[in-house]
């Protein structure tokens, strides 16, 4: 059972869906489960995969587990500890100078070699991810939020919390949709731009570097459906700056939750949303915190000292 811890801010009743208790201490776990059981059925014996950390380290000990040989790439500047996963379950690990994009640039040049496992693009990991919204709906005794806050990058968690949700929806076992309520940082929010500027393509954005590493992808390559996924559900986009990220961090681990900056973006929008007046007083929200701090000992180091 993952653990939801509470803590009531204002009028609204805010609940932590703490992911680390996942096997590598991130969300990512769920869809690596799934897809590579999948890919160990069709025969897969080796693969690639591209990753700011946390999915790298999910699918090396899925690998590890099915016997597939894996290679991770990932951003030079990626957390030393979430490469260390990835090395200690026999993955390869290979650095990419640049952006989180230039990876995945690489990774989809060697895949003409290598069987492509990329969480972001294979439907299976999305049927893992949907797990979340199962948990949750138990979580509340058999009930949807009214809200859910997610750290978005590529966006595999707002998918996933769409399809568990619309299926519980369809079988009749909960009445709404939850609100589906996307937190990206500041310095890279290309799918909060183009959903506040009612767009349906990529709205180009400036990018800098961001302390929340796992959510910096500047090209979601489902964008049309994360956006789809928000809007039928009723629910927001907003972006947050460094230092509300940092705050937020702090704010966390001062209630004995020690969270990754990218979770930590999440919680850091719980007062924007209530003060924008898409979370309502009473209403039931679900924050995920999708990693611990211990994967980004750098940047925590940093804060605390």
């Amino acid at each position: 059972m993952y653990a939801v811890g509470g803590k009531t801010l204002g009028n609204s009743d805010v609940l932590f869906k703490l992911e680390w208790f996942n096997p590598t201490s991130s969300f990512k776990d769920r869809g690596a489960a799934v897809m590579v059981s999948f890919l160990a059925q069709l025969g897969v014996k080796e693969l690639i995969e591209d990753s700011s950390g946390n999915g790298g380290a999910a699918i090396a000990a899925s690998c590890a587990a099915a016997g597939i040989k894996a290679r991770i790439l990932a951003p030079d500047s990626t957390s030393p500890a979430k490469l260390l996963q990835s090395r200690a379950f026999g993955a390869e690990v290979q650095g990419v100078p640049g952006s989180r994009q230039a990876t995945e640039d690489e990774a989809l040049r060697q895949s003409k070699q290598t069987f492509y496992a990329s969480h972001n693009w294979h439907p299976f990991f999305l049927q893992g991810t949907k797990s979340l919204a199962y948990e949750i709906w138990e979580d509340l005794g058999f009930k949807a939020p009214d809200n859910i806050i997610i750290p978005t990058g590529a966006g595999s968690n707002v998918l996933g919390c769409d399809i568990g949700f619309s299926e519980l929806l369809a079988a009749g076992q909960i009445k709404k949709l939850p609100k589906i309520l996307i937190a990206q940082p500041s310095n890279c929010s290309p799918i909060d731009a183009t959903f506040q500027a009612g767009a349906t393509e990529l709205v180009v954005t400036k990018y800098s570097p961001t302390i929340a590493e796992g959510t910096a992808i500047r090209s979601p390559v489902r964008l049309a459906e994360v956006l789809a996924a928000v809007r039928r559900s009723g629910g927001d986009t907003i972006s947050i700056s460094e230092k509300q990220i940092i705050q937020a961090v702090q704010k966390l681990s001062g209630m004995g939750l020690f969270a990754e900056p990218t979770s930590s973006t999440a919680a850091a929008a719980i007062d924007a949303f209530t003060q924008r007046g898409t979370i309502k007083p009473g209403e039931v929200t679900v924050v995920i915190l999708t990693g611990s701090g211990l994967k980004a000992s750098g940047s925590m180091s940093e804060i605390f000292n």
